[in-house]
């Protein structure tokens, strides 16, 4: 038994640029996050930092670097070679400019280290206030021969521009080798995951026990089922940490998310005596978050079955109403001390990586497309109506699509909601957390773009 295989071709794009021009602004935007520290001094941020993002569909690492310097002071000096000597390692530069200052001559320097590296960079003109500021802003910088895209960061302006040119650079499969499916089982405290570990591995390899939080070892295993590979991401479970004031449970954070976010497929576990709670509910949201495949695996349905009268219809009505913002989840009914419904989680597992697995052909594609946006009114930006240009999937799994109109933005979380569930009935893609991202289309029009004007 082999484990899953993985070469890592993962791109890394790094932001680079003086100190205090908007870079650590710009990494925090992209990422979501609070981890670089923003604040308006020079060389503030000191350390390289590095966090996953998936954008549209493409996923890179974003590098926060430390500002470039040619200051004196023996910390510049640092961050200057560390970070000239770290480019070399990236695949995908953005340099960022003081669109107030105008060019400087470290700005020069920048560019000259970003050439030398021989890969592609982009130059962002940062702190541009008005559009009508944006040529005036970029004049200096034409000598260079590069990408330009003026931008306000604090105004969120351009930054959807940035983000086109970084995923245009990063081809649609970057060459992931993986053999096998990678699955996470998690949950609450004490609902039998250790149990139902066991049952899938036909081994004791773990400690058991009725004290929540007894499960120690925390390895990968890899097995076969059904001549499939999978590997079975063990991380010691969801225990119980420090109580809040008010006496709530809080999850694990970092065990469970990272093996959510290790995992293709995450088997939600929880007691069938108890159903569902809000915490199991904060469980799938950070699955869902994470794009992965998901199933609630309703253990102890042995004894659900003697003490919860029409036991599997009031656990799947609990479900709809707890997991409100995803009810087609898929449900399966376990019993991990007797082994009743492992074969059945089985099989529901080997449905949701054939369902991962989906391919759709362009063209049949934007022919269910075309036809699906007649049948509602079009979304409506301004006193305009979002004209769709065609669609495509991603190299994504789950499966993820782009769409590409005149007005993004003008694409409601409800028209989403509509195209999601009519791609779900029409290629049986139940349970799985389906995606559409949209994108504006510089092209002016093509077949079937007329059909929701």
């Amino acid at each position: 038994m082999e484990p899953s295989q993985r070469i890592d071709f993962t791109p890394k794009v790094a932001i680079i640029g003086r100190p205090n021009v908007g870079k650590s602004t710009l990494f925090n935007i992209i990422t979501e996050s609070r981890k670089a520290v923003v604040k308006n001094q020079m060389g503030v941020t000191r350390d390289i930092m590095i966090e996953p993002v998936d954008i549209w569909g493409k996923q890179f690492d974003l590098i926060d670097t430390g500002g470039i310097t040619e200051a004196g002071d023996i910390f510049s000096k640092l961050i200057r070679e560390q970070v000239t000597e770290f480019l070399h390692s990236v695949d995908f530069i953005v340099a960022v400019m003081d669109g107030r200052v105008g060019l400087v001559p470290e700005d020069r320097d920048i560019i000259r280290v970003c050439k030398q590296t021989g890969k592609p960079f982009l130059l962002v003109i940062n702190k541009v206030d008005s559009t009508q500021d944006e040529e005036m802003s970029k004049a200096d910088f034409y000598e260079f021969g590069v990408d330009i895209i003026a931008s306000s960061f604090e105004q969120r302006r351009g930054v959807g521009d940035i983000l086109e040119w970084i995923t245009k650079q990063i081809p649609d499969n970057p060459g992931t080798v993986k053999e096998g499916m990678n699955i996470a089982i998690v949950g609450k405290p004490n609902v039998g995951k250790s149990s139902i570990c066991n049952c899938i591995l036909g081994s004791n390899r773990m400690i058991v026990s009725d004290i929540a939080g007894t499960t120690i070892d925390s390895v990968d295993s890899p097995f076969r089922y059904n001549d499939r590979k999978y590997t079975l991401v063990d991380t010691a479970g969801l225990r119980k940490s420090a109580r809040r004031e008010e006496g709530l449970e809080i999850i694990s954070a970092f065990k469970s998310q990272e093996a959510i976010r290790r995992a293709d497929i995450a088997l939600l576990m929880i007691d069938g005596t108890e159903g569902p709670s809000d915490q199991d509910a904060r469980i799938m949201q950070t699955i869902l978050e994470d794009h992965k495949g998901i199933i609630v695996v309703a253990n102890k349905s042995d004894l659900g079955g003697k003490e919860v009268p029409e036991y599997r219809k009031t656990f799947r009505e609990q479900c709809e109403r707890v997991f409100h913002f995803f009810k087609d989840v898929h449900i399966v009914f376990t019993s991990a001390k007797t082994g009743q419904g492992v074969d059945d989680l089985f099989a529901m597992i080997e449905r949701v990586a054939d369902q991962m697995n989906f391919r759709v052909p362009t063209s049949e594609l934007n022919n269910f497309f075309f036809e699906t946006i007649r049948k509602a009114p079009a979304p409506v930006y301004g006193v305009n109506n979002v004209k769709f240009y065609y669609l495509t999937q991603t190299y994504q799994k789950p499966p993820a699509f782009i769409a590409f109109a005149n007005h993004p933005d003008g694409v409601t979380n409800s028209y989403r909601r509509f195209l999601i569930k009519s791609i779900k009935e029409r290629w049986d893609l139940h349970g799985l957390p389906i995606r559409i991202f949209c994108m504006k289309s510089r092209r002016g029009g093509s077949p079937g773009s007329g059909n929701n004007e």
